[in-house]
């Protein structure tokens, strides 16, 4: 996303939560664990801080629960896990995110198909674009024969 700067904007701190969630419903995780998974969806930039934060509020929603671990060496650690809310919630925020990729999804051939018509540039774009556009219509049914 950019600013009207033209500077990169990170995405909202609430879409972090359902990718908490998700990684949480395969394995209970510690903070550590959690950002460092956090990471492989590309959220770099993600300070301990608010992450500690955000599972405090998750906690409080009782959305995970958290107990101490005192197995290993150093000092006790919170492991987190989601809950059957945690769950509920979940499911939830993924039958949106299908119904928002649909929305998403006819945004882009469109947004495509403009940029083919007036961006005269566009026209020398990458290979892999073009693949991709490809693959769009062919789903979409409207492949061009």
């Amino acid at each position: 996303m950019v600013n009207k700067d033209n500077q990169s904007v990170n995405p909202s701190k609430n879409f972090v939560l359902p990718f908490i969630l998700l990684l949480l419903s395969k394995v209970s995780l510690h903070g550590y664990e959690l950002s460092q998974r956090l990471e492989t969806f590309g959220f770099k930039t993600l300070d301990q801080g608010n992450l500690y934060r955000m599972l405090r509020q998750l906690e409080k929603d009782e959305l995970v629960s958290s107990e101490w671990d005192t197995t290993g060496s150093g000092p006790a650690k919170r492991r987190y896990s989601i809950t059957k809310a945690g769950v509920t919630y979940l499911k939830g925020y993924a039958n949106q995110l299908e119904t928002y990729q649909s929305i998403l999804d006819q945004f882009f051939k469109m947004y495509s198909s403009f940029l083919e018509l007036y961006i005269p540039s566009f026209q020398k774009r990458d290979p892999i674009e073009k693949v991709n556009n490809s693959r769009r219509r062919k789903d979409d049914g409207t492949e061009e024969k």
